[in-house]
């Protein structure tokens, strides 16, 4: 029933000329930027530069763009012969730039439609999306033992690596751990990996790391070991992982480049796993990048037995149904669940 003293006539209600509707302050503008990964960042940024640099010599709009400039980009992108990752990327930088100008996202269906076109002549090429090679269990074993645990960087670098598969995580969530994340249990270790990609409200989520049973490759010992290094130099809290400098010492400066905290970051991860695997010898050495941890943690815990999916997810972070877990696993599942297998041929 409706209030007899509430008026309900938009012909008597003063509509004032809206002058701020679309405006965006700073202070809202500084939120927007951080609820972006610093390692994203800069990235978008970089991503950023070359959209308005390609808007500069065909005349066109940057921000705020419209779809056919979204299409044209990313035409630009394919014929350059960009990967269908590189391009998905660049479109969502350029969304994001319109987010801290204060406009709305250019509608990207005319771009994916360009984009679809794009992988499928890739594919006729015979040259599909580049995957990241999983770094196996034996491969794992194989960049610990190439790696000096007496050095400061070879230490570092084995936590890395070893911490990295052990969480499934992304290469910026490694990156981004401090010590304080790091508590110790009875059974091992719990770790808190404050933000990462599919956390958008930033709750965060704890990954339990029990004992392994090969103490080069166990976390726990790993990590605890690390720590200790750690305190030993005099790092008792911040960053778990360090920079270093060309002559081994931790949380310096490089050429003004790099957070204040001193940590690595994420393409530091990537270095670290594509160097390490290299030096181990292993096939594919130059194709190893950071994700190979995380592709490498799934395959592995799912071809153990009485693997949960459920349970590698919320490990790993993925969200539940993700279709890139479920490519992972659908690789294993070739083989180790081939319909093929027992039919008698």
């Amino acid at each position: 029933m409706t209030d007899p003293h509430v008026s309900t006539d938009l012909e008597r209600v003063e509509v004032l000329p809206a002058t701020r509707d679309h405006d965006l302050s700073q202070e809202t503008i500084d939120r927007i930027v951080r609820s972006v990964p610093e390692s994203t960042r800069r990235v978008y940024e970089g991503d950023l530069r070359r959209y308005t640099g390609w808007c500069a010599t065909t005349n066109r709009t940057p921000i705020p763009g419209t779809a056919q400039t979204m299409a044209e980009y990313a035409r630009h992108l394919a014929d350059a012969d960009k990967a269908v990752s590189t391009i998905h990327r660049a479109l969502a930088a350029i969304a994001y730039g319109h987010r801290i100008a204060g406009h709305d996202a250019p509608d990207r269906r005319f771009a994916r439609q360009v984009i679809r076109d794009h992988a499928g002549q890739l594919a006729d090429a015979g040259r599909s999306t580049r995957k990241a090679p999983p770094v196996t269990v034996n491969a794992l074993r194989a960049m610990v033992e190439v790696l000096d645990p007496t050095t400061l960087i070879g230490h570092r670098d084995r936590a890395v690596i070893v911490t990295g598969f052990a969480l499934g995580a992304r290469r910026s969530e490694i990156a981004a751990l401090d010590i304080a994340d790091v508590t110790e249990h009875a059974e091992g270790v719990q770790v808190v990996i404050r933000r990462s990609k599919t956390d958008k409200l930033s709750e965060g989520r704890r990954v339990a790391l029990p004992y392994g049973s090969h103490p080069a490759t166990c976390p726990v010992r790993t990590l605890q070991g690390w720590i200790g290094t750690l305190a030993e130099q005099g790092h008792t809290d911040g960053p778990l992982f360090l920079r270093a400098d060309r002559h081994g010492h931790l949380g310096g400066t490089t050429a003004g480049r790099g957070s204040a905290d001193g940590r690595i970051t994420g393409e530091t991860v990537a270095t670290i796993v594509r160097r390490t695997a290299k030096r181990a010898g292993l096939d594919a050495g130059q194709a190893f990048t950071g994700h190979s941890l995380r592709r490498g943690f799934a395959t592995a815990a799912y071809g153990a037995p009485d693997a949960d999916v459920l349970r590698i997810a919320r490990h790993g972070g993925w969200k539940d149904g993700s279709a890139t877990l479920l490519g992972y696993i659908e690789e294993v599942d070739r083989w180790k669940r081939n319909p093929l297998v027992g039919i008698g041929l």
